[in-house]
């Protein structure tokens, strides 16, 4: 923790960006718990399922991270409506050591309205993730893409939009000390919390009854952006070590989940990317303004409760590998007797086409690891003799550790999306979409936003570089198919 002068000759401790975020954490947490009594059972439960899990697991249990920083994992997800707004929250996060990673396209990721584009916002160095890797899941109203919203609706949009203000300009200016600084001096980073945290707490101001609806005929997820006067968290996911332990639990409470886990499917192989679920979204009491101009209570379902269970990062062929197996689950089940279920598919799929272990996914190029160099030196003199992946890892001299997937996949997110809402909404696909990509989307942000892909690569060139300069060999990484290290 630094330490810097007061200009008194007095020394004031500086709170560092990571207490900072994970301060932020478990004030969301607080406020999400009072708004929503059943995350507060979700965290109940995640809890016991992980504790259950390491106590039948044991080591093996924190393959993936450990029991501590799993159970106290978050990601939360909000929404903005514009441009603008997008950057002020990388101004806000950047004051936590939260910076964008990934571009995610949820408007044809599902049959749904789903109007938005994404990013997400996390640390993105390993020692930071280490501390707290708290993320927030961060979608923006797509207002000019014609498949959803006509010229008049585009122009009250943005200008109700503008209108508003989500966070107050102090914060704003802490963020940008908090950057600047390294962290804030105590009484500031109090109030920074304060601020940051208010600003997505649910809105009490009464929602325009006739505008909302008009939205939500669009889209559910554009009436929620851009129908009330503020954002809000949508939802704060703990993390488990068993998702499918988990879905039971909650449906044993009597607590409605959505019908299927997204994402990967439950096998006996290495567990790859991320598995989501969630209960489904509960009625929460809102005012609404009528036409008259009169206040009347009712109700929305839009906030869930979502939960995630973390897996080995792919690589980019790995990615395009999950691409296609995800496109084969749909063609069998498409054809698939009636009440099969794509978890089934996908496992049958999976066990046709994925090596069956963390070394199997190593040899072939599929998946990140860290290798940690565990023996003597094997090389000789200044010239360094080649081994291969499979030789040393073999040997026992590599040591290969998985790289955690820390983000997202859109076709999941979309998936939890849709089944939260009440109809899908409207949509003309005759029309042209707005084209948004990762680079574009980083103008929009005002900050380069990083890709995944190349943050994991590098870690693992990284351990790599290390593990031959110790071991006193270059080491060839040259992928091996499939078929020739099905059993390693």
């Amino acid at each position: 923790m630094s330490s810097p002068s007061t200009g008194s000759g007095n020394v004031v401790a500086t709170v560092p960006q990571w207490e900072l975020r994970a301060r932020f954490a478990v004030s969301l947490a607080a406020l999400y718990g009072e708004e929503v009594p059943a995350y507060t059972t979700l965290v109940d439960v995640s809890r016991a399922v992980n504790s259950d899990f390491a106590a039948a697991h044991g080591a093996e249990a924190e393959r993936l991270g450990s029991i501590s920083r799993v159970t106290a994992e978050r990601h939360g997800a909000i929404r903005v409506g514009s441009p603008a707004e997008m950057t002020q929250v990388a101004r806000l996060f950047a004051g936590f050591g939260m910076h964008p990673v990934g571009f995610y396209d949820l408007r044809d990721a599902s049959a749904s309205s789903v109007p938005v584009v994404s990013t997400a916002f996390r640390p993105t160095d390993v020692d930071e993730l280490a501390r707290n890797p708290f993320r927030v899941f961060t979608s923006m109203l797509v207002t000019d893409d014609r498949r959803f919203f006509d010229a008049p609706t585009q122009e009250r949009l943005e200008a109700f939009v503008a209108a508003r203000e989500l966070f107050a300009p102090e914060a704003l200016a802490l963020a940008d000390r908090s950057v600047a600084e390294g962290g804030l001096v105590a009484d500031d980073a109090e109030r920074f919390l304060e601020l940051a945290t208010a600003s997505f707490a649910l809105s009490t101001e009464p929602i325009d009854r006739a505008w909302y609806d008009h939205l939500e005929a669009i889209s559910a997820v554009a009436a929620d952006i851009g129908g009330v006067p503020a954002t809000h968290i949508n939802h704060l996911t703990p993390r488990v070590l068993d998702i499918d332990d988990l879905y039971a639990r909650m449906s044993a409470l009597g607590i409605t989940m959505i019908p299927e886990i997204q994402g990967p499917p439950d096998w006996e192989g290495p567990d790859v990317l991320l598995r989501q679920t969630s209960f489904r979204a509960l009625a929460e009491p809102r005012t609404f303004r009528e036409a008259d101009g009169t206040t009347v209570r009712g109700e929305l379902r839009v906030r869930f409760g979502e939960v995630e269970q973390r897996g080995i990062a792919l690589t980019a062929a790995g990615r395009d590998l999950y691409d296609d197996l995800t496109v084969e689950v749909d063609r069998r089940l498409a054809d698939a007797p009636r009440g099969t279920t794509r978890v089934e598919v996908a496992a049958e799929v999976w066990r046709e086409h994925l090596p069956q272990t963390e070394t199997g996914l190593a040899l072939a190029g599929l998946g990140f690891f860290r290798y940690r160099a565990q023996g003597p030196s094997t090389g000789s003199g200044h010239e360094a003799h080649a081994s291969t992946l499979a030789e040393l890892l073999d040997s026992g001299a590599l040591v290969a550790e998985p790289i955690v997937y820390e983000d997202f996949l859109p076709r999941s997110a979309a998936g939890i999306f849709q089944s939260n809402l009440t109809d899908e909404g409207s949509r003309d696909d005759d029309q042209l979409g707005t084209p948004y990509d990762l680079d574009r989307l980083s103008e929009v942000v005002g900050i380069a936003i990083a890709d995944p892909t190349d943050l994991y690569a590098a870690q693992q060139a990284a351990s790599l570089a290390e593990a031959e300069a110790a071991l006193g060999v270059t080491i060839d990484c040259t992928p091996v198919p499939i078929q020739e290290n099905a059993t390693a």
